[in-house]
């Protein structure tokens, strides 16, 4: 016997149930707002440009010290 269903399936966790109908919903929407708030907050913090680059370590051809024994 093969069930087909168009709803996602949702388990819970040590024999509890989870919240069902409008209270899980509302769950997710105050978590979803909470996430966009705080990446909104983030982006709107966030700096421009940095001023100076970090210095670049380069390589000076010739330069290298090997030890003779």
């Amino acid at each position: 016997m093969t069930i087909v269903t168009d709803n996602q399936l949702e388990l819970g966790f040590n024999g509890l149930a989870g919240r069902t109908g409008s209270g899980r919903r509302q769950g997710r929407i105050a978590r979803a707002a909470w996430w966009f708030g705080r990446m909104r907050d983030i982006v709107d913090h966030a700096m421009e440009a940095p001023g100076e680059p970090r210095p670049e370590q380069i390589w000076i051809p010739g330069a290298t010290r090997e030890v003779k024994v």
